[in-house]
């Protein structure tokens, strides 16, 4: 399983959560960083769970491809917030 899914598993989140989140993620990044606050996540899982994306983005990827979400609507966001 990938690390950032199975962090929010551990952390009680559940699968509605998790594809909400990502959800998210895919259509705009920025507003998916307040979703991440509001799972009251404990401050070490989530410095522990940025961290993990910082070092490796290709885990958002694997996420997106795990949950059967569209990765692309990740890159168009992405690019749109390089403009």
């Amino acid at each position: 399983m990938n690390p950032i899914l199975a962090l929010l598993k551990e952390n009680n989140i559940s699968d509605e959560q998790i594809k909400e989140l990502f959800e998210v993620l895919t259509q705009n990044p920025l507003a998916a960083m307040a979703t991440i606050g509001q799972l009251g996540l404990p401050q070490d899982k989530l410095q522990l769970l940025m961290g993990q994306v910082m070092q490796n983005p290709a885990l958002i990827k694997e996420a997106v491809d795990e949950l059967g979400l569209d990765f692309s609507k990740v890159e168009a966001a992405k690019a749109q917030l390089q403009q």
